[in-house]
């Protein structure tokens, strides 16, 4: 049986997209290919999920640490986002695709931050899916950011500290009022999840594939969701949970 077949609702997806260097590197091309390729296997990735039981898609474009990265290649990926915001934004838009980014925004150019805002806008009404670009995000930042807007409100008077529990931390996060993921795949053979989503996967199932990034398909996406339905959840109860 397929993934959508025996799904009883529909899941929320995170994706550290790992490996667009190494199938550069292994084809003897720029790291840049590898990053313009990458953006095909979103554009795959995206169209698989509107036909698969996924109300929620979160992808690890940029993170906080790749600010490192020769400025060469940061200034690559900034013009592929802002080609991928022009390109597809009317299709989803079209296709009742609604656009979240979460991550520090200060580091992006303004131009930039006005295209997020613009996407964010145009599609907030959109029910078919939400897709959730992670830029400039880092796990650790977000969370030392919610800890930080918790401690002013506390200390303006607007919320009392023994007020503060799980709920309301979470709403002080960059992912106010998304669900948590149910499942995280990360590709390229690393098993590790890199600053992402870290308060959010507390209970995510992890799938690790051998696949580089710009070589991921729908059926890689299917495969993955058929291996999280083989899994019980028990949330540390004894009975698994659905």
């Amino acid at each position: 049986m397929t993934a959508q077949e025996t799904t009883p609702h529909k899941l929320h997806v995170a994706i550290i997209m790992d490996g667009n260097g190494r199938w550069a590197a292994a084809r003897g091309q720029p790291r840049t290919l590898g990053h313009r390729a990458g953006i095909e296997a979103v554009r795959r990735t995206m169209e698989a999920a509107r036909s698969l039981p996924i109300s929620h898609l979160t992808l690890y474009s940029f993170s906080a640490e790749n600010w490192r990265r020769p400025l060469t290649e940061i200034r690559e990926l900034m013009g592929l986002l802002r080609f991928y915001l022009r390109s597809e934004l009317a299709t989803f838009h079209k296709e009742g695709v609604r656009i979240k980014v979460i991550g520090d925004r200060k580091p992006l150019p303004n131009d930039i931050v006005e295209m997020i805002t613009h996407a964010e806008e145009l599609t907030q009404d959109n029910k078919a899916l939400t897709l959730t670009l992670a830029l400039s995000y880092g796990g650790r930042q977000e969370i030392t950011a919610a800890a930080r807007g918790l401690a002013k409100a506390v200390e303006s008077g607007a919320l009392r500290a023994d007020a503060i529990d799980e709920h309301v931390f979470q709403s002080f996060l960059y992912t106010g009022g998304m669900p948590d993921p149910d499942l995280v795949i990360r590709t390229s053979g690393e098993k590790r999840i890199s600053n992402f989503l870290l308060w959010q996967s507390a209970y995510a199932e992890f799938v690790f594939l051998d696949v580089l990034w710009p070589d991921f398909s729908g059926e890689h996406l299917a495969a993955a969701l058929d291996e999280f339905h083989r899994r019980e959840r028990r949330y540390g109860d004894t009975v698994a949970k659905r």
